[in-house]
């Protein structure tokens, strides 16, 4: 008897949007898949491409970035270096062979709780569609291989911190 694909997937989740967003579907008790282990970042313009690639070597099935809407970004136009950064990213994806649907950009404003997580549900049933990614052949649930994630956002984001 074999067991059906439930897809691993990472979550960067901006502060001011998204994770809020999040954080409204949870109080308010909107039910969505399990399979996103989230990552708080300050705003969707932070997320390296770097990161994205690193969590699908580090065995996630698919990444999903969330931001603010555009032009409702907390530090102004961030998140339309996110576009740019997101269409490259696809574009590096397919170059690596891997299909780019993998990798999903969404907008949530904080109020936005149950679009998010019907965008969750919608991202998940996609990247089941899509077969494991196997790149690392077994994921253990091994909070090493998350905090790695996080350890090398937070490093990224102090390294690119601009004095005030």
């Amino acid at each position: 008897m074999s067991e059906a694909f439930e897809p691993r997937i990472v979550g960067f989740l901006c502060n001011w949007c998204s994770y809020r967003a999040a954080d409204l579907a949870g109080i308010s008790r909107i039910k969505h898949a399990p399979n996103v282990r989230i990552i708080r970042v300050m705003c969707s313009g932070r997320v390296d491409p770097s990161f994205v690639l690193k969590a699908l070597a580090l065995g996630a099935d698919g990444v999903m970035v969330a931001g603010c809407h555009p032009g409702e970004c907390h530090y102004i136009e961030q998140n339309y270096k996110t576009i740019r950064r997101y269409g490259m990213l696809k574009h590096t994806l397919k170059a690596f062979g891997l299909e780019d649907d993998r990798v999903r950009l969404i907008w949530a404003s904080a109020a936005e709780g149950q679009q998010l997580a019907e965008a969750i549900d919608r991202f998940v049933q996609d990247v089941r569609r899509l077969g494991p990614l196997n790149w690392p052949r077994f994921w253990n649930e091994d909070p090493a291989r998350l905090a790695a994630v996080e350890k090398m956002a937070a490093e990224h984001a102090e390294a690119m911190e601009v004095p005030a």
